[in-house]
């Protein structure tokens, strides 16, 4: 396993995200030594949307869990804004079974003063407050765990695939609700996804990860404002992208 020789550092004077990983490793239950992620390093505006791509099993989730705290047994360093509120959105919704919709809203930090109606509004929520999660479809559970990250008023938001296993027209509401509260709230975002044009629709800057171990192999930026990316040029980054992804995963 990779040595425990991690830091995961206030920024500082840093206004974005900084990663610099030099070796994220997992012992295996046979007991060899798999690497997960090599020399995977990038730094993120405030207010930057990046999404983070790549074959299955490339480390993307992984580097995820790193930049959230949950996995400090790697090599290398992480700079988080600072200060900073961290908001994540798990590909399950991982939400309270026995506490209402509001209830696991306002757990999560929420009060009036975060806006916290306005989130609601935004996300169709306002009729199933009352509701426990076993009585939502998963479309309202996605939106309910994307609440609860906004619902802490995050400068860092960190999304793993939240639109998974979702039909096309209900995550491409899903995205647009999303991208919304994120304009309005300007918070630096690190989005995992498998959809190509997910990102691009989404993202400002495209980092596509190599099969494992995981590398970068690709760092695009998206054209912005959206209105200047054209449907031609959209189809020819999609190209591109998928080229760097299936070069990855063969």
């Amino acid at each position: 396993m990779s040595n425990p020789s991690s830091d995961m550092s206030p920024a500082g004077g840093r206004n974005g995200l900084e990663v610099a990983i030099t070796l994220k490793a997992f012992r295996a239950a046979s007991g060899e030594t798999r690497v997960a992620l090599r020399d995977v390093g990038f730094a993120l505006k405030p207010g930057e949307v990046c999404a983070l791509l790549g074959p299955s099993g490339c480390g993307k989730t992984t580097l995820l869990r790193i930049v959230a705290g949950l996995d400090h047994d790697f090599d290398g360093r992480v700079w988080l804004p600072s200060p900073h509120r961290l908001g994540m959105v798990f590909q399950e919704p991982r939400l309270l079974p026995w506490r209402t919709v509001s209830q696991n809203l306002r757990l999560a930090g929420a009060s009036p003063e975060t806006g916290l109606d306005e989130i609601v509004a935004a996300l169709g929520l306002a009729a199933h407050l009352d509701h426990f999660p076993g009585e939502l479809s998963l479309g309202l559970a996605r939106r309910v765990a994307i609440a609860r990250a906004f619902a802490v008023k995050p400068d860092l938001l960190l999304l793993d695939e939240p639109f998974v296993s979702l039909d096309a027209a209900l995550a491409m509401r899903l995205r647009a609700e999303l991208m919304a509260l994120v304009e309005t709230h300007r918070a630096t975002t690190l989005i995992v996804t498998h959809d190509v044009e997910e990102a691009i629709s989404l993202a400002d800057r495209i980092i596509v990860l190599s099969g494992a171990p995981g590398r970068i192999i690709g760092d695009r930026p998206i054209e912005t404002p959206r209105l200047a990316l054209t449907p031609a040029r959209a189809v020819g980054i999609k190209a591109e992208i998928a080229s760097l992804i299936a070069k990855a995963a063969s």
